[in-house]
């Protein structure tokens, strides 16, 4: 599965969108942020795609965790949240 890395400059519509058509294909996205800024841009983005995914009568549901990513050589700590439509 293709995680959707968002970065503070991200457009949150744009990521909602994206959110949401994940969820109707594959019943299931997962979300990454690094940082506080970044963090903010992808709740944002999960709060717009829950309202898209609403007016279908997809009601979803939100796992948030810590992650370690590599990145160039560098370990850093993501948040990696899952959103998934409720049982």
């Amino acid at each position: 599965m293709n995680v959707i890395k968002v970065s503070a400059r991200s457009r949150t519509a744009a990521v909602a969108g994206a959110i949401a058509g994940v969820i109707r294909e594959l019943q299931r996205a997962e979300v990454q942020a690094i940082g506080a800024g970044a963090v903010n841009q992808a709740i944002k983005a999960i709060v717009i795609a829950k309202g898209y995914l609403a007016e279908e009568d997809v009601h979803v549901i939100c796992d948030p965790s810590f992650v370690e990513v590599d990145i160039d050589g560098q370990e850093r700590t993501a948040v990696r949240i899952v959103v998934e439509p409720r049982a």
